[in-house]
């Protein structure tokens, strides 16, 4: 197959295209990409993306921001910068990508833990973590051509524990490699319409 990694030179992004480069044709694309150019925040960028890129059998994402900031410090401003890039931007890769899917291909989303398991700060990622989630099982209903939809919801990362460790107290992390399993199973597998929780 040929493969699409949008944020594949991430924490989880790399480990995804180690995963799935042993098998499959494999371009990255990010703000620097070694292969494509993209930033999903942007829709212009995401037509550009496909259009250099050409058909594709799989499109997946392990990129978007949000504001992390506790409640009482947020604005329309910052949570609107999840809203654009995280969410919108997700959902702009299914929107523009679908007519560069070969039949039967799949797009693969990320969200993640914290729409089931909240922390201080984390009220952007867990909005667009859960509407990421909505959004996938209905559009799992409406792809035309046999086209599938899964999301990823990791828990935290090995990997980033460096960072996030004080945001995160009591949690288990997960390595990236595991995340990446999960990757494999929604881009090699037949579901649609699922969220494969990693971790938890």
């Amino acid at each position: 197959m040929k493969i699409i990694v949008i944020g594949g030179n991430g924490t989880i992004g790399s480990s995804v295209v180690k995963e799935l480069e042993q098998r499959h044709e494999v371009l990255i694309a990010c703000r620097h990409g070694r292969d494509l150019i993209c930033d999903i925040g942007s829709e212009p960028s995401l037509r550009a993306l496909f259009a250099k890129a050409g058909k594709v059998d799989a499109v997946i994402v392990t990129t978007g921001t949000t504001h992390w900031e506790e409640l009482s410090k947020m604005s329309a401003e910052k949570y609107q910068i999840g809203l654009s890039s995280k969410l919108m931007g997700q959902v702009n890769t299914v929107l523009i990508g679908t007519e560069y899917l070969n039949d039967g291909g799949s797009f693969t989303l990320t969200s993640g833990i914290l729409n089931c398991d909240p922390i201080k700060a984390g009220s952007s990622a867990a909005m667009v973590n859960g509407a990421l989630e909505g959004f996938i099982k209905s559009a799992a209903l409406e792809l035309p051509r046999g086209l599938r939809i899964n999301v990823i919801s990791p828990t935290v990362i090995e990997e980033s524990m460096p960072k996030f460790a004080p945001f995160f107290r009591g949690y288990q992390p997960v390595p990236a490699a595991i995340a990446a399993l999960a990757y494999s199973k929604s881009v090699e597998g037949l579901q649609t319409g699922q969220v494969y929780r990693v971790g938890y």
